[in-house]
């Protein structure tokens, strides 16, 4: 499914070379649920950014689903982007002017999906999340865990073969932040590969495979068998 070859990404601050990733190897199965943990400035946000095709090393290779990815144009990223890949935000990244359900409908919209079929898809995620009863609602006129189910299922509507979570429960409460996340370990049960970045290790030992990160390099990279 995933397979990084020697990524490296630098920043420059001054006349100093910072390795946000430095010479990473890794390979995700299809259907992994997968943490990558860290404390702030190891590269886990970077490595992310990198599988999520927001940003592209300096050096090194990245196949996904054994096709280079790495060198493909922003056009040819940006439809793997809406096709295949599933984001989901600490900080949501709703659009504030469209109702919860025009938000959750952008992804299909986009990718130039006739009405008629969008609504239908549109109605079925609003009753799968709950949120049925909120669908003309803005952002604003929502809680936290109302907009982080509306921002799953906005990832998800597409039905991508991977969402990456970067820490998604960071603004929620214990309570609702927990709910977050059994909705994306349930997508993992239906055969997503969930991948989550975060620095609370309680989050992070949720995950069958636990990555750790400093430096921009991997440290450790265990798996729980019991998963």
């Amino acid at each position: 499914m995933i397979r990084l070859t020697a990524i490296t990404r630098t920043f420059y601050m001054g006349d100093q070379t910072v390795y946000a990733l430095n010479d990473i190897n890794l390979q995700i199965a299809s259907g992994e649920y997968v943490s990558i943990m860290g404390p702030s400035g190891s590269g886990k946000s970077t490595l992310l950014n990198i599988l999520g095709l927001l940003d592209k090393p300096d050096s090194g290779c990245y196949e996904l689903d054994e096709k280079q990815v790495t060198d493909l144009s922003e056009t040819e990223q940006a439809q793997i982007r809406r096709e295949r890949i599933g984001f989901v935000f600490q900080s949501f990244h709703l659009v504030p002017r469209l109702t919860a359900a025009e938000n959750i409908e952008l992804p299909l919209t986009l990718s130039g999906i006739p009405s008629e079929q969008r609504q239908i898809r549109v109605n079925e995620a609003l009753q799968a999340f709950e949120l049925k009863q909120r669908a003309q609602h803005r952002p604003a006129e929502l809680s936290g865990g109302q907009r982080q189910r509306v921002a799953i299922a906005r990832a998800t509507i597409m039905q991508p073969s991977v969402i990456l979570a970067d820490e998604p429960t960071g603004n929620l409460d214990h309570q609702i932040g927990a709910e977050v996340m059994t909705l994306l370990e349930n997508l993992h049960h239906q055969g997503t590969t969930l991948i989550v970045v975060t620095h609370d290790r309680e989050l992070g030992a949720r995950a069958h495979r636990q990555i750790g990160m400093r430096d921009g390099k991997i440290l450790t990279d265990q798996t729980d068998d019991a998963g």
